[in-house]
Order: C-alpha cells, then sequence, then structure tokens
C-alpha cells in the first residue's frame, strides 16, 4: 500500500457567456484565483476549446500566466491542452516558459479532446488525432530532456535537435480520458490519468481497474498521483446549493451535447437529460456534509489524493462562485487532507 498526502486545487476554465465584456470578466476570475490562495488551496488549472461558439474562453498559455502572479505556491496546469492539434515544438517551448513562470509548479495535462469543429479548423483528419497525440507527447517530452530529437513526420521534422527552452521542473504528465481505449492509453504513456468531471462515479470505478491493469502490464512503475476532477457546488444547505448551481450546471451540459462530449463516454450515457438524471453519481452539489459524504470515498476507497473542484460555471455570479470556493477550501479541504489516500499499489 502507498500512502500519499492529500491536495485540493480549483477549476477555472475562465469559460463566459459569449459577448460578455472580457475585462470585467477576467477581474472576477482574479478573484477567485486570490480567494483559493488566500483559502489555503493546492492548486489550480485551466482548460482549453477552440472555437467555443457557446461560450467565449481565453486560452489557458495566457491566462495561466496571467494567474501565476496572484497564485502564490499554488501548482498551475492544464486540464487539457490539446495536443495533437498542435505542433509538439510550439507546445514544448510555450509549457516550459509557463513551467518557468510558475516556478516549476506546472502540470501537464492533455487529451485529445473530441469536437470535430476543432480538428477541421486545424486541418486534421480524426482518424490522424491518436497517432499526433503520440507523437507529440514524446517529441514534448524529449525536447524537455534537453537530448538530441528525431522526428520525420509529415508535421514536424527534427534532425538531432537539442531544446534550450526547457522547463524548470520536470512537469508530470496527466492525460484526460473519458472512453475505455483512452483509459488505457493513459495507463500507457502518462505519468497518471485526469479522471474527468463528466463520468459518473460508477463508470470510473470500473475504469480505474482497467487503468490499473494496464498499467501492470506495461511494467510501468508506482503512481506518483491520482487526480480527480468533479462538478462541485457547496452551500450551507442542500436546498441553496441545488439552487444556486442547478441552472448553470445545466446549460453547461446541454453545450457539452451539442459539442458530443457524451458520445466519448462509454455505454450509452447521454447528457440530453434532465438535471437530476444528469446529477445523480456525477455532481456534487451539497452542504458540506454533503460535499465530504460524496468525496471521501474517491480519497478512501479508490485513493484519489488530488482533487480538481469546479464550482464556477459560465454565467454564475462571481459572488456565488466565490461563496462556494470559500465553504470548500474552510470546510471542505481541509477533511480531505486529513488522511492520506492509500491505493493499491497495482504496479507492483
Amino acid at each position: 500500500m502507498a500512502d500519499r498526502p492529500v491536495q485540493v486545487g480549483v477549476f477555472l476554465t475562465h469559460q463566459q457567456p459569449a459577448g460578455r465584456d472580457p475585462l470585467v470578466a477576467l477581474d472576477e476570475q482574479l478573484r477567485l484565483v486570490r480567494a483559493a490562495r488566500d483559502g489555503g488551496l493546492d492548486s489550480v488549472f485551466a482548460g482549453q476549446h477552440h472555437l467555443p461558439d457557446s461560450f467565449s474562453h481565453i486560452q489557458p498559455l495566457p491566462w495561466l500566466a496571467r494567474l501565476a502572479a496572484d497564485a502564490g505556491g499554488m501548482r498551475i496546469g492544464t486540464g487539457i491542452h490539446l495536443l495533437a492539434l498542435h505542433n509538439p515544438v510550439d507546445t514544448a517551448e510555450n509549457y516550459a516558459g509557463l513551467d518557468v513562470v510558475a516556478g516549476g509548479r506546472s502540470v501537464f495535462g492533455v487529451g485529445l479532446g473530441y469536437r470535430e469543429t476543432e480538428y477541421a479548423a486545424f486541418g486534421i483528419p480524426p482518424g490522424e488525432k491518436v497517432r499526433r497525440f503520440t507523437e507529440n507527447l514524446r517529441i514534448v517530452r524529449e525536447l524537455w530532456s534537453g537530448e538530441p530529437v528525431h522526428a520525420d513526420l509529415p508535421w514536424c521534422r527534427l534532425d538531432g535537435v537539442a531544446a534550450t527552452t526547457r522547463p524548470a521542473s520536470s512537469p508530470p504528465v496527466w492525460m484526460a480520458a473519458n472512453s475505455d481505449a483512452a483509459v488505457r492509453r493513459a495507463a500507457r504513456l502518462a505519468d497518471t490519468w485526469m479522471i474527468n468531471p463528466h463520468a459518473t462515479a460508477g463508470t470510473v470505478r470500473r475504469q480505474l481497474e482497467l487503468f490499473h491493469t494496464e498499467r501492470a502490464d506495461a511494467g510501468r512503475g508506482p503512481l506518483g498521483e491520482l487526480p480527480l476532477m468533479r462538478e462541485v457546488y457547496c452551500a450551507p444547505t442542500r436546498e441553496r446549493a441545488v439552487e444556486l448551481a442547478r441552472p448553470h450546471l445545466a446549460a453547461k451540459y446541454q453545450v457539452y451535447a451539442d459539442w458530443g462530449q457524451d458520445r466519448v463516454l462509454p455505454g450509452k450515457d447521454s447528457f440530453r437529460a434532465g438535471y437530476d438524471d444528469l446529477a445523480h453519481d456525477r455532481f456534487v452539489v451539497g452542504s458540506p456534509e454533503d460535499c465530504l459524504a460524496a468525496l471521501l470515498p474517491w480519497r478512501d476507497e479508490l485513493g484519489v489524493d488530488h482533487f480538481v473542484l469546479r464550482t464556477d460555471w459560465a454565467g454564475m455570479p462571481v459572488d456565488d462562485s466565490l461563496a462556494s470556493l470559500e465553504l470548500l477550501a474552510r470546510e471542505v479541504a481541509p477533511v480531505l487532507r486529513s488522511a492520506p489516500a492509500v491505493r493499491p499499489d497495482a504496479a507492483g
């Protein structure tokens, strides 16, 4: 068994209703960053989409670099960078720079993505995305090592190039995955699986068995971290939490349905459902006691040791997001940290 201290962070994608004043939105998001810092949270993450027709969305590099100035000692990461869409040299240099700006405390979260619009915009056939992702990840890691790198690919050619722009640390690679095949890929290629917020707890439990088995079969070493992303809203009472979170979470998952997010989940899971069906076994919305009842089994039964909580969605008033974040930091995070995560060392 391996005991690991627990960390608790916040996910601030900075998605906003289209047409909203971007300077007002930026100021509000920075208030959330400072509240997370002052509340003693451990990390802050941001995601990536291109051409998000339902939202405006600052790309993660400028956003994370800006919030690093206010983040104190928090870890800073992407959740996720769409690695297959981007040139690996540009990615390696940019995220090496982010790691330096973040004081060597960055996490390189990557994934394939699922939106056809994004792949079409970059001129990449969907059938090529796994190959591009795999090769790009190899190149990024090799460039970060400082050793000569070779690649003879249609989108990148390197003949023994050694990068001089390197990260201050060795950022861990967290890979997002929804389908069973992607979970197995994360077990083989990444330092860990960044468990998504979209699947039900029952689905994740089953997929964790796939992940640990695949990792052991691949001869990977002990798992260093097991992060979990969840949609969480915390208020003094369950009724108040549902009242405040429901309209924004329902709208968010309607957009996910429009984008096809649920089509990459295993089984017949669909986001075209009412809020109660969506929330069941998926969202964590309630009082601090309710939130702990839902989150503690992830630590105690499944070994999650880094909780990344999203408590801010497009259209939610910032004061409501702040109230939830502050309550999570004050009453939920300390209990999650009060005992280490214990995980059977499935990798041997």
